[in-house]
Formats: structure tokens, sequence, C-alpha cells
């Protein structure tokens, strides 16, 4: 009896979700001996062309991470869909847009003038900027398109299943694959990871204050904080409230606030503006000078808020009218 087909893919991304597959350790052996990789290019030599070769749903599942950019990405999530029975978006990229969809703040244009044109590092006299397609001594080699904006895997193609993180958890891969080896699945479209926020998993839960008054916000860098107490108590911004736990608290346990790698729970539509909103009513000043003032300790509020999660979110780009609806 054959095995069942399993393929990796990685789009816009760092890599990390690669390596989160490594991490599996000895559990990786595991599930070799229960499936049989078919697609896996960070690790492994195939080609595209075996994988067009094979008949739909013939894969029996892909886990794609990285966010969808250019045309070619755009390829292959359609083709991975096509052969797959079960397409799962593998990490906070694939699912939300991740730290690459904060380009969506910049239009096309500003990106490719700046690393083409203007970047400090640069030497491009010529102002030089890729081509799509050249002739070449009767070749014809093409560069996939660089489009408009990040979007999310299912912003492109339909997606069965969603592995929060950056990276997820080797814990919350092994799941995955655990549940999908034995048929014992979610409903379709579910996020497999616990559906309650980080809060709930934080040891410095009991610290959580449930009444605040901002009067300043620290980064970070700015001050040594408590490793027992709430960094909302603290006055650093925590997107623990508006995050889907499942990470094991990693970063609050490290002395670290919450980025808010794993997204929302179900019961929030954004996970940025949930977070934001809670925060603005707490801020103890009432006039615009003094709630200027405390904002100043927030420089980067996109980068705050939506570090993640920029292509999911209700803004999800900037308005640019020059720019097609579609997002291409």
């Amino acid at each position: 009896m054959s095995k069942p087909k399993v393929a990796f893919y990685w789009c816009a991304s760092c890599g990390g979700c690669e390596e989160t597959v490594v991490d599996l350790a000895e559990d990786i052996l595991g599930v070799v001996e229960k499936v049989d990789i078919v697609l896996w290019p960070v690790a492994m030599d195939f080609k595209y062309q075996d994988i067009e070769a094979m008949a739909d749903k013939e894969i029996f599942a892909t886990l794609l991470n990285g966010a969808i950019r250019t045309s070619e990405q755009e390829e292959m999530a359609a083709l991975l869909r096509r052969k797959s029975q079960f397409l799962i978006a593998y990490g906070a990229c694939a699912q939300m847009g991740g730290i690459p969809a904060l380009a969506n703040q910049f239009s096309r244009d500003q990106i490719l003038e700046f690393n083409y044109e203007k970047c400090p590092a640069l030497d491009n006299p010529q102002k030089t900027r890729p081509t799509l397609s050249l002739q070449d001594d009767g070749r014809n080699p093409h560069l996939p398109e660089f489009r408009n904006v990040v979007r999310t895997l299912d912003q492109v193609v339909d997606v069965d299943y969603y592995i929060p993180g950056c990276p997820p958890t080797p814990n919350l891969t092994k799941a995955a694959f655990e549940a999908l080896l034995s048929g014992n699945l979610p409903p379709k479209g579910a996020v497999i990871a616990p559906d309650i926020a980080l809060c709930d998993e934080c040891s410095r839960k009991a610290t959580k204050p449930t009444n605040v008054a901002f009067t300043e916000f620290k980064r970070p860098h700015q001050a040594l904080a408590d490793p027992d107490l709430c960094f909302l108590a603290q006055g650093m911004v925590c997107m623990g409230p508006a995050t889907r736990s499942g990470c094991g608290a990693a970063c609050t346990s490290g002395n670290m606030p919450c980025t808010g790698c794993f997204g929302p729970t179900s019961r929030v539509r954004d996970q940025g503006a949930k977070i934001l909103s809670s925060l603005c009513a707490n801020i103890e000043a009432r006039d615009e000078d003094g709630i200027n003032q405390t904002l100043a300790g927030i420089p980067d509020p996109v980068g705050t808020f939506y570090r993640y999660g920029l292509a999911k979110s209700i803004l999800r780009r900037r308005v640019d009218l020059n720019m097609t609806a579609s997002g291409k």
C-alpha cells in the first residue's frame, strides 16, 4: 500500500517555517515513515514538472508557508491547490501575510524605486530595474511579476486548514500531521491551535490588571521588565489579549511581550483593532496633547499592531486610486 504523498512549499517568507519541520527532531522520522514527501525544494531536489504530471488530488496534503507576492507564487499556490486533497496555510505569513505584508504600506513603484534607485548601499547609476523577459541568444528567460500587494494564501486559493505561528511550534506541526493521518480533522477552515487568548497560558496572567490608566508606553529596550508582572501593568504593549494561544507563551516566558504571531481567536475580527481599541480606551489623558504624548511611545503603530496581520486586516493595504482593485 502506497504512503500518502505530502508536499512542503515556501513562498514569501524567511524560511523559519521550514526550520520548524526540522525541529520535529526524532518525531520527523515517524512522519517520514508514514508519508512520502514529493516536494520540498528547500531540502531536496524536485522539479515542478513532476508535480504538474501528477493527477489532480494525488498529493494528500501540502503545507505551504509564506505570503503571496509574485506571479510565480500565485501559480504554485494554484498548482498545489489543484494537486492536493488538503492545502494548509502553514505559519503566520501564509495565514495573515506576516512580516512581508508590512510592504502593503507602500506602492509597488515605491518599493522598486527604493530598492533599485535610491537605496544608500546601491550602485546602479543607470537605475536599471528587473525586466520580466529578455531575448538572449535565442533564449527567452523570464522573471516572476512583482504584484501590487502581498496577499494571504486564502486570498489567492481555497485553503482547508491553518497552522499559526512565526514559526509554528513543533508540537502544533506534529498535532496537525496526526490529525491528517488519523482522519480526525476539525471542520474545514479551522485554525489548528487552541481558540483561547494567549493570556490564558501566560504565567503572568494573575497580575494582569483589570483597570489600568496608561500615562506612557515603554518599548522593551527602554526598561528592564519585571519577569513576574504582566507587561500591560508595566506600560508595555503586549498583544497577548488579542492573540491566540498555542505557542506555550514562549515570548512572555522569555521576558518579551507577545507580538501577535499566532493571530486572533475566532471571536476577534481584526487583531490590531482589538488591542488598539483596548489600549486607547485606557489612556489616562483626556486632552489631545496628553493623548499624543502617551501615544508617542508607540512610534510604529502598524508594525506594532499589524506586524503579522496587515494583509488580513480590515485595513489590508494603502489606498491608491491608480491601482486596480484586484490586488494584482
